[in-house]
């Protein structure tokens, strides 16, 4: 089994990015992105598209691909992004609706503007299972929140655990939520896709091109100066809490996955799983998982949440007892059916003291930063790159709420990494009392969890 190597996706010999450069020389353009992620790609090519006269040049540490862009599961879908009720208080309820109405035409837009076929996107929806009488009431709970918020039938609905199994032979069912607002893609062909358009449309991108510094108008990029005459856009997600000044700002969380090696047909039969939908849990410590276009099971989970001082992984490494929780996930979901890991990698998310997202204009002069999804990165990005562009050429902000400071900062050491495991450990104990009661109570455990957590 290979482990790490950045991603499945990444690891494969016949995905290349398009050619980049690294920077050798002191620079000015008129807009300066720092990340080549989704957020840093999306932004420049939705500036492109409003004002075509614009140099753009992006900058990474890395190589297209190294952050979450290159290693999540791959769901393109409209889930909402960030609290509502947090959200709210920046731009009033129905700019929050607004912008879920948005999150769903983005997902369209961006598989309208990458080719369905070049990013193997499938259109099935997204399917939260429950398996026990605490996560059915939690989804009876979301639902009724949902319609709250004006979410009608045909966009989120219930099923039964016969209809449920339906759609995935999944054990234990009691029953789901189901949503058509979702595409299952393959993330690094859709990730380098956008970087042709981008690359193809003149701007400048340059990998292995760490920013040193961020300051009004100027970066200081592997020893050159790079002057920005417009503005500075920092779309570096969980990567942000490197950067000086901003260690405690976004909470760089951990998230691992494992793809299987390909199921034969008749283990597909007992699987079941014949839709293209997304697949995820509704346990306190939730999975969520795809069918892959070569006929894999990619499957997701926290493992270790949070390394000690905001750190990172080391090349996607996975510890083995995480990829041993992953497998036992699998089991319990497909008891009948052996599954064999093929490729086991981790990542970290950028999450938020209050888990929604911004884009600041203000806090820093001549930077706007962007970010803070959460794990519903694929769409939002695409969301946030063309609020950033809105910004830039003095439009009306297409994700409004958005557009805000970012919030508190988390905790200090050693408060934020004993917070941050303490909580996982006590969502795990709740799973497992939950479990083995048939009560629909949700465990107080997770509940003072979830008000420690903020939400």
């Amino acid at each position: 089994m290979h482990n790490g190597h950045l991603s499945f996706w990444m690891a494969r010999d016949t995905m290349a990015p398009p050619p980049t450069a690294t920077l050798d020389g002191d620079l000015d353009v008129d807009v300066a992105v720092v990340g080549a992620g989704l957020t840093g790609l999306w932004t420049a090519w939705a500036l492109r598209q409003l004002d075509p006269g614009t140099s753009i040049a992006v900058f990474d540490a890395h190589q297209i691909g190294y952050g979450a862009s290159g290693r999540n599961c791959g769901w393109l879908g409209a889930k909402p992004v960030g609290m509502r009720n947090v959200l709210a208080r920046t731009a009033g309820r129905e700019a929050v609706v607004d912008v879920e109405q948005a999150l769903r035409r983005s997902m369209h837009d961006v598989v309208d503007v990458l080719g369905a076929d070049v990013i193997d996107a499938r259109h099935g929806g997204a399917l939260q299972v429950a398996r026990s009488a605490s996560q059915q009431h939690r989804l009876d709970d979301y639902l009724a929140y949902s319609r709250s918020w004006g979410v009608g039938e045909e966009q989120l609905r219930a099923l039964s655990g016969r209809q449920a199994y339906e759609r995935v032979r999944v054990a234990g069912l009691t029953g789901a939520l189901h949503t058509p607002d979702n595409y299952c893609v393959d993330p690094v062909k859709m990730l380098f896709a956008l970087a042709d358009q981008v690359v193809g449309s003149g701007v400048e991108v340059y990998t292995d091109s760490p920013v040193e510094t961020v300051t009004a108008g100027v970066l200081r990029v592997r020893g050159h100066t790079v002057r920005a005459s417009r503005r500075i856009v920092v779309a570096t997600e969980g990567y942000t809490a490197a950067q000086p000044g901003f260690r405690r700002n976004l909470l760089p969380l951990n998230s691992s996955m494992l793809v299987t090696e390909p199921l034969t047909d008749e283990q597909w039969e007992q699987v079941g799983w014949q839709h293209a939908d997304g697949l995820s849990g509704s346990a306190h410590t939730y999975f969520y998982g795809q069918r892959t276009p070569d006929g894999r099971i990619a499957l997701g989970g926290r493992g270790k949440p949070y390394r000690f001082g905001s750190g990172f992984d080391d090349d996607g490494r996975v510890d083995q007892r995480t990829i041993g929780q992953l497998m036992a996930t699998l089991a319990e979901l497909f008891p009948d059916t052996p599954l064999t890991a093929a490729h086991a990698w981790c990542g970290v998310l950028g999450v938020l003291r209050d888990w929604s997202p911004f884009v600041d204009a203000d806090t820093q002069p001549g930077v706007i930063r962007v970010g803070g999804y959460a794990g519903q990165g694929l769409t939002a990005a695409h969301l946030a790159g063309r609020t950033v562009a809105d910004l830039l050429t003095g439009r009306r902000p297409t994700a409004a709420p958005w557009v805000r400071r970012m919030p508190r900062r988390w905790e200090p050491e050693p408060l934020r990494w004993i917070g941050a495991n303490a909580l996982y450990r006590a969502y795990t104990v709740a799973d497992f009392l939950e479990e083995r009661s048939a009560r629909s109570r949700t465990s107080r455990i997770a509940l003072v969890a979830n008000a420690v957590a903020g939400r």
